[in-house]
Formats: structure tokens, sequence, C-alpha cells
């Protein structure tokens, strides 16, 4: 997979169709709450197998950590280690822009495959968007 932080239109529409087609067609979040105000000074990533859009992700910069957000890879893609690859290219931009902490609200689903990535629980569970979640922080 071939990952590119997001520098054209073309790029951010391919971003939001990952998005739309994990979080609102496959797990029913309203679009409303899925697309945000933050989408518009986000920095976004967007992986593709050939020129196929598989994988996409956001990062912002909140209280001193880098933020990983909306992270997702398409169904048929899944397995394929594509989620950690998307995460290590946003830790390396954290840490380009003088970032050592990461953070990222996590689905309870998934906290065993962000926790081997090094990453710890630091709350209770929580509901975002209708989807039990975790607060979950790295030091990079």
């Amino acid at each position: 997979m071939d990952i590119v932080k997001v520098r054209n239109k073309q790029q951010k529409d391919d971003a939001f169709y990952v998005r739309r087609v994990v979080f609102v067609d496959e797990q029913q979040v309203p679009l409303e709450i899925e697309m945000d105000e933050f989408d518009d000074t986000a920095i976004h990533f967007v992986g593709y197998e050939g020129n196929q859009p598989v994988a996409a992700s956001r990062l912002r910069f909140v209280h001193g950590f880098g933020k990983l957000e909306r992270i997702c890879v398409t169904k048929e893609n899944r397995g394929r280690s594509y989620g950690k690859q998307i995460i290590k290219s946003m830790e390396d931009v954290i840490r380009e822009y003088a970032f050592d902490k990461a953070k990222l609200n996590a689905q309870t689903h998934a906290e065993a495959f962000y926790e081997s990535l090094g990453y710890v629980t630091i709350s209770d569970p929580f509901m975002d968007a209708g989807i039990p979640h975790v607060t979950m922080v790295k030091k990079l």
C-alpha cells in the first residue's frame, strides 16, 4: 500500500470516500457526525492499493498531542497490516511537527490492536456515534 499525506482535492476526496464506506455505510455512523468542522484543518492521509483508495485517516494537534482520528481500512483489505502502516505514517508526521505524544479514541473492538502498537488505555469506555470507545496514548 502506498500512503500519501493528502495534498490535493482528489486525494482528499479519496480519503473521504474510504471514510464514508467504512464509517457511514458499514458502521452506520451518520454522515453529519463523520464529516465535521475539523476536516477543513486536519492533515489527511490516504492509502492506495494500485490507484484504488483502501485506507484513510486524519491527524490533528490538540493539547500537546498528535491526535490520530478516523483511522479506517476497507473491509476487503483488513488483515493486511494497512492500519499499522497508516498509523506509522501518522506517527512519523507527529514527530516531524516536534511532538512526542500521540493520542486516539479507539473503538473498543480495536483496543488490542492499538495496544500491540504501544498504545495504553487511559479512560473508561465511552460512547461516540453510538459505538463504544476508549482513549489511548503513546509516547513517541
